[in-house]
């Protein structure tokens, strides 16, 4: 990326993270409900310091750090960058306070308005524009924590009045006959990627067939009305251990109310619209529903050769493919090689991208990995056999 587009993007991309926030109280920036969730203030914070660390520090000559604890306090899981307050306390950090971190935010965007403003270096540029599709993964993360926090608070808040994000509607039928055959795997353009995307191979498929639909609300209540939820068959051993040891009996954020079900939204507590598409969805979930079916999840090289042909985009989908390396993978040296390579253990890949997802941060080779219980993402069902 250019330095005149890259200082466009830079100053639309840290924008758009207050936007999220803007209609938030005080009070909202701190909770950390559940170890998974990060504090908004914290996302504001540790957006900024990749920002700090990996850019001014090192190619500012005479920077000076915003505040020496912050490396502490906002630093997510660089090894190579120091010592880190862990996960869990990340809720704990009421100091500095929000309107701080705002301030940091402000010092940092000016100190990196003029870093840029004659910045040629490519491998800068590109270790920036890392960091802008960084801050736009927190900003993915911004909204479904701030859903959490609100979503588990008694009086079910709105957000922002309107603001569902849940109630999309497929816009196709049918499903796809895909061929028996060969196909290229991964990224090959020269627009920006992450390096899990990279090692473009061959893979073999059989014939296949996969939904050009997303499973709705309504036929996702059938399941549950079935016993889908009370019957081990349907599911894996591990889901079916996760579904009796943590109670699981809907969707999260479903609610069942008066004996009509409703779902938790930002726009408040509403019933849930039956045609609308599934989401908040486990792997385990996904994969017991599919069982249910009569059918299976695609895994993440069927997904990514149907991609071109379907409507996608609403919701994170679950694919049945470990998340792996590709063939000639390697872990870039130093703090940037911990973002993608260390995590390649015990999770599933999901394609696609969400309606919580930033605009201009989704592809169809983007591969994004979650553990097999967790459903506070937009994640649906796109089914297969």
């Amino acid at each position: 990326m250019e330095t005149t587009g890259i200082r466009e993007a830079f100053h639309n991309v840290r924008k758009h993270s207050e936007h999220i926030c803007a209609p938030l109280e005080t009070e909202d920036y701190v909770p950390q409900p559940v170890a998974f969730v990060s504090p908004p203030k914290w996302h504001l914070a540790h957006s900024t310091w990749f920002f700090e660390t990996f850019i001014l520090k090192p190619n500012v000559p005479g920077y000076r750090v915003y505040d020496p604890d912050f490396n502490y306090l906002f630093n997510s899981y660089y090894n190579n960058v120091g010592e880190r307050t862990l996960r869990t306390d990340r809720g704990n950090v009421t100091r500095p306070t929000t309107k701080a971190v705002y301030a940091y935010r402000g010092y940092v965007d000016a100190q990196m308005d003029a870093f840029l403003e004659d910045l040629t270096d490519p491998e800068l540029l590109a270790l920036i524009e890392l960091g802008l599709h960084h801050e736009q993964q927190h900003q993915e993360l911004l909204i479904t924590d701030i859903k959490y926090i609100l979503g588990h608070n008694p009086l079910f808040p709105v957000y922002r009045s309107g603001q569902n994000m849940v109630g999309d509607h497929n816009t196709e039928t049918g499903s796809l006959i895909i061929p028996e055959g060969i196909y290229d795997i991964g990224h090959q353009s020269e627009g920006f990627c992450f390096d899990n995307e990279l090692g473009r191979h061959k893979v073999y498929l059989h014939e296949f067939e996969i939904s050009k639909t997303l499973v709705t609300n309504a036929e996702y209540l059938e399941f549950i009305d079935a016993g889908g939820y009370q019957d081990f068959n349907l599911w894996l051993d591990e889901g079916w251990s996760w579904v009796n040891s943590n109670g699981i009996s809907s969707p999260m954020y479903w609610h069942l109310i008066d004996g009509t079900w409703h779902y938790f939204t930002l726009g408040g507590l509403q019933k849930i619209d039956p045609n609308a598409i599934l989401s908040h969805i486990s792997f385990f979930e996904a994969a017991a529903f599919a069982q249910w079916k009569g059918m299976r999840l695609p895994t993440e090289f069927e997904w990514e050769i149907a991609a071109t042909n379907l409507d996608w985009g609403q919701r994170w989908e679950w694919t049945n493919s470990a998340y792996l390396p590709y063939p000639g993978f390697s872990k870039a040296p130093g703090a940037v090689g911990e973002y993608n390579g260390k995590f390649m253990v015990n999770q599933m890949v999901l394609r696609g991208a969400s309606v919580a997802t930033s605009p201009g941060h989704s592809r169809k080779t983007y591969r994004n990995f979650f553990h097999t219980h967790e459903c506070w993402q937009y994640t649906g069902i796109r089914l297969a056999r």
